[in-house]
């Protein structure tokens, strides 16, 4: 007598396949070459993203133990140009800063050749000369 089993309570068998070293340095090439991506190999040859990245660490020429960014061309066009826009606004502060500095210096020279501080100070002394006249107006 046979049981009857429930295709609902199947397991599906797990198959291993195994791919020559030629195929997987050829789909390694591929993707460093940028003719391929990494989820298009995983679709079409429905392989795990872990082993076309095993793949890729086993088979590239890239160093091991070196971290490498891979960027598209927008990204790395934005980076320039973020990169650019920094080195303008940097010209721009260090004119601002040198601005900065020359007003100083001409408020130290203003101060020394008027006698006060200006900085401190924003009113003028008054002068004797103006105290005995008004002395003289009120008596």
């Amino acid at each position: 007598m046979a049981k009857k089993v429930d295709k609902k309570f199947q397991l599906e068998t797990k198959y291993n396949r195994t791919f020559s070293e030629a195929f997987r340095r050829s789909k390694v090439k591929e993707i460093s070459n940028g003719q391929i991506r990494v989820r298009d190999v995983c679709r079409l040859y429905d392989i795990s993203r872990a082993s076309v990245y095993k793949w890729i660490h086993l088979y590239s020429d890239v160093e091991k133990g070196v971290k490498t960014v891979v960027q598209m061309e927008s990204e790395s066009h934005k980076t320039k140009l973020l990169q650019e826009r920094i080195a303008e606004l940097e010209r721009i502060v260090g004119r601002k800063q040198m601005e900065i500095d020359y007003l100083n210096v001409c408020l130290e020279v203003a101060s020394e050749e008027v006698g006060y501080d200006i900085k401190k100070k924003h009113e003028q002394p008054r002068s004797n000369v103006s105290d005995n006249k008004q002395q003289k107006d009120i008596q």
